[in-house]
């Protein structure tokens, strides 16, 4: 058993990156969900689809819920489940936190929690003229 992925982001953001991630990747190596939310959609629908989906995604080690913007309507409605014992929400959602989190399908939801961290984070860098400073 594996920890489950959902992806909740404004419009298409996190099915671009999901596909992206599988075209880098030749798989996805975790099931992996995306719930794309839009200015119509009413945030009482996306909780009950949000529930929905984690049914499906928990196969008895969790799910990792990774939103695109954190105070936005999908870290909010994210935000909800939260408090759960085999829930954890990150938000920041990009493509090298992403790509962290599938390269290491047989860790545990905390372990995998401190990837989505590390990754997205190291995966932001400001290059120059006289190459590429992290900090």
């Amino acid at each position: 058993m594996t920890v489950g992925i959902l992806l909740v982001s404004h419009n298409q953001i996190g099915t671009e990156l999901i596909n992206t991630a599988r075209q880098m990747l030749s798989c996805s190596p975790l099931p992996t969900k995306v719930i794309s939310i839009s200015t119509s959609d009413k945030p009482e629908a996306i909780t009950l689809q949000l529930n929905e989906e984690l049914i499906g995604l928990d196969q008895g080690n969790g799910v990792l819920i990774l939103t695109d913007m954190f105070g936005s309507t999908p870290s909010n409605i994210a935000c909800t489940v939260s408090e759960r014992n085999n829930i954890r929400v990150i938000s920041g959602l990009n493509l090298p936190m992403l790509i962290r989190v599938l390269n290491y399908p047989n860790l545990s939801l905390d372990e995998l929690e401190i990837k989505a961290l590390s990754g997205g984070q190291e995966g932001i860098a400001r290059c120059h003229k006289t190459g590429v400073n992290n900090g």
